[in-house]
């Protein structure tokens, strides 16, 4: 999050406490939540209490859990792809405020700032091992939500909604906000809305319209690998990309 960061960008500081202990530091905001100890990051305690509601395997280590808030969900950063082989949930050390779930905790309370469609940020913790540390983040869970992904293959997308997907896009690229890993997993789909998940690595950025660009062409991608294209190119085009690009150029010029 240091690098590229938006000279505008909201000051946390006074939302967050900062907790020491033998499990590891962490960082969590005290307006969710007065205290929070090593034991809201072990879902073995969760499930030991019966509020351990599902768990995913995979990269993302992702557990619902029924805390003092409220429904949260708990997740375990972890590497993907060849390098998850070698080095599992490890990640290189070079400072408190440079690791993954500082940077995406204060990220996101960032955007809640600027009043963008973002998961509530309850607390985060990193563990070191001399060079090394592994991390945990929880944030609220959005209630009845299901994502773009799994609307996709049960129902379809129609214009609309393709239309609502550019819109909320370009809110969070009109604010400089540049996201890792833009597909259609990590957008939700809510009575109260559309929201946007999963900022590990993403960034407030100076607008630019090459990042733009190509966040939107990795979103293409994912709605295609899932099968959005059905049986013709121009079709997808037609029915899903155009409205989508449509309502993006419309909510960003606005």
């Amino acid at each position: 999050m240091n690098a590229d960061i938006a000279p505008d960008a909201p000051d946390t500081s006074a939302r967050e406490q900062i907790r020491r202990g033998a499990e590891g530091v962490i960082l969590f905001d005290p307006g969710v939540f007065p205290q929070v100890d090593a034991d809201w990051f072990d879902p073995d305690y969760w499930r030991r209490h019966g509020v351990l509601k599902t768990q995913r395997g995979g990269r993302g280590g992702v557990a619902v859990i029924e805390t003092p808030v409220g429904e949260c969900v708990l997740r375990h950063y972890r590497r993907g792809g060849v390098v998850a082989v070698l080095m599992g949930d490890l990640y290189l050390w070079t400072g408190a405020a440079r690791t993954r779930c500082f940077a995406e905790f204060r990220l996101l309370q960032a955007l809640q700032a600027r009043g963008l469609p973002v998961p509530v940020p309850v607390a985060v913790r990193y563990r070191r091992r001399t060079l090394w540390y592994n991390a945990d983040l929880i944030t609220r869970r959005i209630a009845r939500a299901e994502t773009l992904a799994e609307r996709l293959t049960v129902t379809g997308i129609d214009t609309e909604l393709a239309e609502e997907v550019g819109s909320l896009v370009a809110r969070f690229h009109r604010e400089g906000v540049w996201h890792a890993d833009l597909n259609a997993h990590n957008i939700l789909i809510a009575p109260q809305g559309l929201f946007l998940i999963d900022f590990d690595r993403g960034r407030l950025r100076p607008l630019a319209e090459g990042w733009r660009l190509a966040n939107l062409q990795r979103l293409r991608r994912s709605l295609l690998k899932l099968g959005a294209m059905e049986d013709e190119q121009g079709e997808f085009d037609r029915r899903i990309w155009a409205p989508l690009l449509r309502g993006y150029e419309r909510t960003f010029s606005a």
